[in-house]
């Protein structure tokens, strides 16, 4: 039975944490009607932050599905990988983005106050709900692009021309012809888009401020902050049941994504702009391209080198000279403060925390992954349970460890949650789903007679896994390595509860500098961002190039 060992990590450190939580949240004795009423008025803002911005995700992704479904253009694909990197990289890193374009220290607002001669920031965008949907659009629009996109280019172009033949103009085959025909797709990516906007942690955090509680920002608040864990238990309970009900919607609906009537081949469907307006349309889509999903992406290494505010003193406000101060400063600790914790040791720590998620994860996955790759009725039955920290929220999961893990084990004195073993254990929780499943998808490829005439040629296991597993596997494993890689370093919402303040992670880290006013503390806050976008985008390469076919994209 391979599979116990999995089952047995899950069992310990994510369903009875989760059965704490359950058993806490449904005390109600410890609730005032102040608490309920709280919880109520942010519930309800979260569906209505959810939707907003899934609509809108919906209305900016929409016709970019259709520009890459249906058109062939110069750089194609770059910028089809321009939109699918914001999806991949950490939230913090994507909170800095827009904070650094359009924050109070941003770009805009600095460019806008030195044409200007203004003393105050022009444009108030960070702390406002508007920073909080377009972080959520710019985040998820690749999942609309991705999902309705692939089934649009795998329409019959035959069917609108036939409608368009008839006499129906362009809105009228629209409604009556396409969209029905993507209404599956259409439907699975609101499902997705909704879940993630749902479960935001890292955005609203960042980039609302304290105007704008979701439920996930509301369970940190009344777990560190009001020392209420039986209304952050309660939260989480609700939480949870909102986003198992999401999850399994998805996991039925998606199966249904197929094209309807008889698909044809994508490159029969994409042609390149031949009209005046066909044109015009490709154009304006790939500027909107550049400017929303590029900008966000460039503005914190930019800024990282930017000298606007350290060397005021000696230039005209504003200059932007270009210095490496901010991530010499990484290194320093200026105030000489016993309890400083430089950016450079929360880099060492993410990369340690990484590392051995990494080797966790992969020694947890693989009895997992063989035994599911040739599932018996047994395995069909553990399969959904081994997939369901998926639809679990690292912001609940931490609250559930804060809770089980804060007594001595055996009255030894030692407690998991003042170790900082308890993050690599977290993380390896929320990354071994998808470590599982993309080492299962390639070792169900690999044909029993290929071991078999091994066996009969007279090798051994070791040179049959050596020979025959191995080769055909590595891609797979590098793949679900760089994955954990990536989740782990840049995970921000169980971290944000269970990193004690000398061990910081990059993106605690990145928060607590925002945080802080001044330019200095707001240089190398952009300075590990950008740190951290060129280490999760390097992972993110990795995965793209060696990810196995067939584990799909989402």
């Amino acid at each position: 039975m391979p599979w116990l060992a999995p089952i047995a990590f899950l069992g310990l450190f994510f369903f009875y944490p989760l059965a704490r939580i359950l058993a806490l949240g449904f005390d109600f004795s410890s609730l005032s009607a102040s608490v309920l009423a709280r919880a109520s008025h942010v519930l309800l803002f979260t569906f209505y932050q959810a939707t907003l911005s899934t609509i809108l995700t919906l209305c900016f992704g929409l016709p970019l599905a259709f520009l890459f479904a249906r058109f062939d253009f110069p750089a194609k694909s770059f910028f089809r990988a321009l939109t699918a990197i914001p999806f991949m990289l950490p939230t913090v890193v994507v909170a800095a983005g827009f904070n650094a374009l359009l924050g109070p220290r941003g770009w805009i607002n600095l460019g806008l106050m030195s044409f200007w001669g203004l003393e105050h920031p022009p444009v108030a965008f960070v702390g406002t709900l508007w920073a909080i949907l377009a972080a959520h659009v710019f985040y998820n629009a690749t999942i609309v692009i991705r999902l309705v996109g692939n089934a649009w280019a795998a329409l019959d172009i035959r069917l609108t021309d036939a409608a368009r033949s008839l006499g129906a103009s362009p809105i009228r085959t629209l409604l009556r012809v396409t969209l029905p025909l993507l209404r599956p797709s259409i439907f699975a990516a609101s499902l997705l888009v909704f879940l993630f906007d749902f479960t935001s942690y890292g955005v609203i955090l960042l980039l609302g401020g304290p105007k704008f509680t979701t439920i996930e920002v509301e369970i940190y608040i009344q777990a560190l902050q009001m020392l209420n864990l039986p209304a952050a238990a309660l939260l989480s309970v609700i939480q949870l049941l909102c986003t198992l009900a999401f999850s399994a919607i998805y996991s039925r609906y998606i199966v249904r994504v197929t094209s309807p009537l008889k698909p044809r081949a994508v490159w029969m469907n994409v042609q390149k702009p031949r009209t005046r307006k066909a044109r015009f349309f490709v154009a304006a889509m790939l500027a909107f391209s550049v400017l929303f999903f590029a900008l966000p992406l460039l503005a914190p290494p930019l800024r990282s080198i930017s000298r606007l505010e350290a060397d005021r003193a000696r230039q005209a406000p504003g200059y932007p000279g270009l210095t490496v101060d901010y991530y010499r400063e990484l290194f320093i600790n200026r105030r000489d403060s016993l309890f400083y914790v430089p950016p450079l040791d929360a880099a060492r720590n993410s990369l340690a925390y990484a590392s051995l998620t990494v080797f966790l994860a992969l020694l947890l996955g693989f009895p997992a992954a063989i035994a599911l790759s040739r599932p018996g009725k047994l395995e069909k039955w553990i399969d959904p349970f081994l997939m369901l920290p998926l639809g679990a929220s690292a912001v609940t999961l931490g609250l559930g460890y804060i809770i089980t893990f804060n007594r001595p084990i055996l009255d030894s004195g030692f407690t998991l949650l003042t170790s900082p073993l308890l993050i690599p254990l977290a993380h390896t929780t929320i990354a071994l789903p998808f470590v599982i499943r993309n080492l299962q998808t390639a070792l169900a490829t690999i044909p029993n007679r290929y071991r078999e005439a091994a066996a009969v040629l007279g090798a051994s296991r070791w040179q049959t896994w050596k020979s025959i597993d191995w080769p055909i596997i590595s891609r797979a494993v590098i793949s679900a390595g760089a994955f954990a890689f990536t989740v782990s370093l840049g995970e921000f919402g169980a971290a944000s509860l269970l990193a004690r303040p000398e061990y910081p992670t990059l993106p605690t880290a990145i928060y607590r500098f925002l945080s802080q006013p001044g330019g200095m503390n707001y240089g190398q806050a952009m300075a590990m961002a950008t740190i951290l976008m060129l280490v999760s985008g390097l992972a993110i390469f990795m995965i793209e190039k060696l990810r196995f076919p067939g584990t799909g994209e989402f």
